[in-house]
């Protein structure tokens, strides 16, 4: 049975994976720069799947949930956003519009499960897509464009891949999360590679293979074990362990560290609506996951 208060442990797990999604985008827009989007998916699902399904046993997971897992927050998400980001969105802006996925997530959730959402947790999620729409506004202002708004399009459509694959995590209930995440990975490698060929080319696979460089070696290796591997093995487990009206907004803060790592690392400048979206995003976290617990001090303070 999920537990319904935040720990200590809970929190650091959380702010382990923001940072890591949150410099993703970065690393992401870093890659696409030498190795194509469908290609750099299959390289990073093969490296999250080898060598880890040698030595991690297959979960005990029905084989449909296995493929509905991989096929969603794995090849759905990843399909769309690199192909967003490869088309000109923004990392900054990407790290923001995905995370459209909290909303999605706990939508799909009250429909699945019968989740029940708290007038704090309402009004929570009011005011963090408050922030996240002038974040959005302002950077789609700034770089308005056919390609961004296409881009745009397909990160919602990962959002929604995403939000459909934590459903699905939470609907397999407790397992091992890590051997999930490497088992689940050999799926999308195939897809991938035939996207690639159909999208890309052979000429381009084989020219982007013989020319790796450093920054994309590193690149996927951060894809695949910073941000996949340990990502999502502790996002799983905060899913298995917490409703997950209190676990998918947490990622609302992911956007704070994209976009500035995006303003630091590539110079996508970072606005004053954007600054002052990221600290309403903030607060309508902070309501949703804190605010009933202060709701209910506040009764027994004043009685």
């Amino acid at each position: 049975m999920p537990k319904t208060i935040l720990s200590a442990r809970h929190i650091i797990t959380a702010l382990i994976v923001i940072f890591l999604w949150g410099m993703n985008f970065v690393v992401i827009k870093i890659g696409l720069k030498g190795i194509p989007p469908f290609l750099l998916g299959a390289l990073r699902f093969m490296l999250v799947a080898f060598p880890a399904i040698l030595f991690l046993p297959r979960p005990k997971v029905p084989l449909k949930w296995l493929l509905a897992y991989a096929l969603t927050i794995s090849l759905g998400q990843f399909a769309f956003l690199f192909s967003a980001m490869a088309v000109g969105m923004p990392a900054g802006l990407a790290s923001l519009v995905l995370q459209a996925q909290a909303f999605f997530t706990v939508g799909f959730s009250a429909l699945v499960f019968g989740d029940k959402l708290r007038a704090a947790n309402l009004l929570g999620m009011l005011i963090a897509s408050i922030g996240l729409a002038l974040l959005g506004s302002a950077s789609l202002a700034n770089s308005a464009s056919h390609v961004t708004l296409l881009g745009f399009a397909l990160t919602i459509c990962a959002a929604i891949c995403w939000a459909s694959g934590n459903v699905i995590s939470k609907k397999i209930g407790p397992t091992a999360v890590l051997s999930l995440v490497a088992w689940s990975a050999l799926v999308p490698v195939l897809p991938f590679f035939m996207l690639s060929v159909w999208f890309e080319g052979p000429d381009v696979i084989t020219h982007s293979l013989s020319n790796l460089s450093l920054s994309s070696i590193l690149t996927l290796v951060y894809l695949a074990f910073a941000a996949t591997l340990i990502g999502y093995t502790l996002w799983g487990r905060l899913l298995a362990s917490l409703p997950t009206h209190m676990v998918a907004p947490l990622t609302l803060m992911v956007p704070v560290v994209g976009l500035t790592a995006a303003w630091v690392l590539l110079d996508e400048a970072l606005q004053t609506s954007q600054i002052l979206g990221a600290a309403i995003v903030m607060c309508g976290l902070l309501i949703n996951v804190f605010g009933q617990r202060l709701s209910e001090g506040m009764r027994r303070l004043f009685g």
